[in-house]
């Protein structure tokens, strides 16, 4: 099915909805078809287990700076878990105070997309673990140095050795990509009130929430954000029907152009995922919007080609609201400590006062 059929078929099952005067038993069923709750734990990743050596593993690479030229950018800078998963500015600052180009997606639940980034051009969490290390924006890293950095301590080598026992040379970036893949599997935040809701809890949302998930059902939102992470499977039009202004699509930024070189895919982006949306403002690639009502508004106008009543839009802001699920409580590590053979802090041309 095409991108806009999905959308049309939103469209479509929300105004049957209308019309048959849905119970909430009714709701309910609609609502857990289209958007599953969140599993509370993941176990498997493209068919092989993950294991509790590779999330240990994972967790210090993810908070370890090291992996960056400088040792000062880590994981953690641009997806901050305490803070919703990402960094809440509009676009992150990378090697020697650049700036990125693009908001910083969550990594809360990011394991439940179709693929990873804004444009899509990782296809798994593994995959998009190699990207920011390397890219000279971001961590401005080369394989080669993250592996003699983490081949320099001990206590490093060992744990990468029981992450992966059957390896012959366990240390390796892949390796690196993996470990930090396993320890965002864990980063998912299930029972949310949402959940509870769908899950057959009648007090867990009240009548504002409901009447905000009927609306996000009925104007066709769930024909680009459904799937238990509310978004993050497929591709679409940043202004099916109207384009925002520059600010807020920018127009050098073609988002999935730049992986397929499809005329098509001009100004196409990953349906953001809505869990937790509450947490993660600004919103939209760009981060140029802070305000989750103004949010609602631009994707009404843009997406739908309709000025939403303001009653409407307070409704599904409630209702988005009710999608922040139970955080992992995640224990800072104590990381292994440099040695002399480990590769001195690159700065990079730093900007001068």
């Amino acid at each position: 099915m095409t991108r806009l059929g999905v959308w049309f078929l939103g469209v479509g099952t929300g105004v049957l909805l209308a019309a048959s005067g849905a119970s909430a038993d009714e709701l309910r069923d609609q609502a857990k078809d289209l958007f599953p709750p969140v599993p509370a734990k993941v176990a498997h990743v493209r068919g092989q287990p993950v294991t509790s050596g590779q999330i240990d593993l994972g967790r210090m690479l993810f908070f370890d700076p090291r992996l960056s030229a400088s040792h000062v950018i880590s994981c953690n800078t641009c997806h901050n878990v305490g803070t919703g998963g990402a960094d809440n500015v509009p676009t992150s600052i990378g090697h020697a105070w650049q700036q990125g180009p693009r908001n910083s997606p969550t990594v809360l639940n990011s394991v439940f997309n179709v693929a990873q980034f804004w444009d899509g051009r990782a296809a798994d969490l593994r995959e998009q673990a190699k990207g920011p290390v390397q890219a000279g924006v971001e961590m401005a890293n080369t394989p080669d140095r993250v592996v003699a950095t983490l081949k320099s301590m001990p206590a490093y080598e060992a744990a990468f050795e029981k992450a992966f026992p059957d390896a012959p040379d366990a240390v390796t970036f892949d390796n690196m990509a993996l470990a930090i893949e396993a320890f965002e599997t864990t980063l998912v935040t299930p029972n949310s009130r949402y959940d509870q809701f769908v899950q057959g809890d009648d007090h867990a949302l009240n009548q504002e929430e409901r009447r905000g998930l009927q609306v996000f059902i009925d104007s066709g939102c769930s024909g680009c954000h459904y799937s238990s992470n509310f978004g993050g499977q497929d591709y679409f039009p940043f202004g099916v029907v109207e384009k925002p202004g520059a600010e807020i699509l920018p127009e050098k930024d073609k988002g999935r152009f730049s992986v397929t070189q499809t005329a098509t895919d001009e100004y196409v982006f990953r349906a953001a995922p809505l869990r937790n949306v509450e947490l993660t403002a600004p919103y939209f690639h760009s981060g140029q919007v802070w305000d989750l009502k103004q949010a609602v508004g631009v994707m009404a106008t843009a997406q739908l080609g309709t000025e939403m009543p303001e009653g409407d839009i307070d409704a599904i802001v409630a209702f988005l609201k009710t999608l922040t699920g139970e955080r992992p409580e995640i224990d800072y590590p104590v990381l292994p400590v440099s040695t002399e053979a480990t590769p001195k802090p690159d700065f990079g041309s730093l900007p001068t006062k």
